[in-house]
């Protein structure tokens, strides 16, 4: 278990913790491990919540207590199981860019020295990585943002910004889930509700998992968000290599 601690956190949590860097690799572990856990059904757990280089397991003690849960989950990790190379699982997400649904891809551009199109080509043009969910229910943290386009935050946050906005902030980019304040730079809005707490699985996409935006035009987007409420919209996932 090179580079793995595991120590409590609190009364009712126990946290596995990884190499301390931020990287694909580590990600990989730490999904792994995770599906590994769940894949045990060990009684208690209530809830596992990935980050960027660790793994908080929540449980209930009264149905097992931490040393009968660390055993377990000691156990599991020392397999050192990595996902399987060609098991990445990338999530099409319909984006429409510029115009009101991205009011800041000028400036993105401008910041970039670069023309919309090109930021709109290098922004979809990447598979990336879901390393935690987080911030907000859905919320995903990706990583593999092209250097070229990593744009500063607004220096005063919009009070409100649209569910389903997609936008860079710093050296990351991301959709906002729901409607809520925000100081990304908006590049763009998706149809897709990454977070429906009406739907059995409320949020979308699980850490470990891909992105790749695709742009669609105006009345693409319009026919997806009408299949979308009316709840007969299935996003594009395919298989990809590790």
């Amino acid at each position: 278990m090179q580079n793995l601690r595991i120590v409590p956190e609190g009364d009712s949590s126990l946290l596995i913790q990884f190499e301390q860097v931020i990287s694909p690799s580590v990600n990989q572990r730490i999904a792994a491990a995770a599906k590994l856990i769940k894949a045990q059904q060990i009684s208690g757990i209530t809830d596992m919540i990935p980050t960027y280089c660790s793994l908080l397991i929540n449980y209930n003690p009264l149905v097992i207590s931490y040393d009968a849960l660390y055993k377990r989950v000691e156990s599991i990790v020392r397999m050192e199981s990595h996902q399987e190379a060609g098991q990445k699982k990338i999530w099409e997400i319909p984006v429409l860019y510029g115009g009101a649904y991205g009011p800041d891809l000028s400036t993105i551009a401008e910041h970039a020295g670069l023309s919309e199109e090109e930021v709109i080509k290098i922004h979809s043009g990447t598979d990336y990585l879901i390393y935690m969910l987080g911030f907000l229910p859905g919320f995903t943290y990706l990583g593999g943002l092209d250097e070229k386009i990593h744009t500063p935050r607004l220096a005063s946050p919009r009070v409100r910004i649209p569910a389903g906005s997609v936008g860079i902030g710093g050296s990351q980019t991301g959709i906002y889930p729901m409607d809520s304040p925000g100081g990304w730079q908006l590049m763009g809005m998706t149809p897709v509700k990454t977070y429906d707490p009406a739907r059995e699985t409320p949020i979308l996409v699980e850490a470990g998992d891909y992105i790749r935006f695709v742009p669609v035009s105006e009345a693409e987007y319009l026919d997806i968000k009408a299949a979308v409420d009316a709840g007969t919209y299935q996003v594009r996932v395919r298989k990809g290599e590790d």
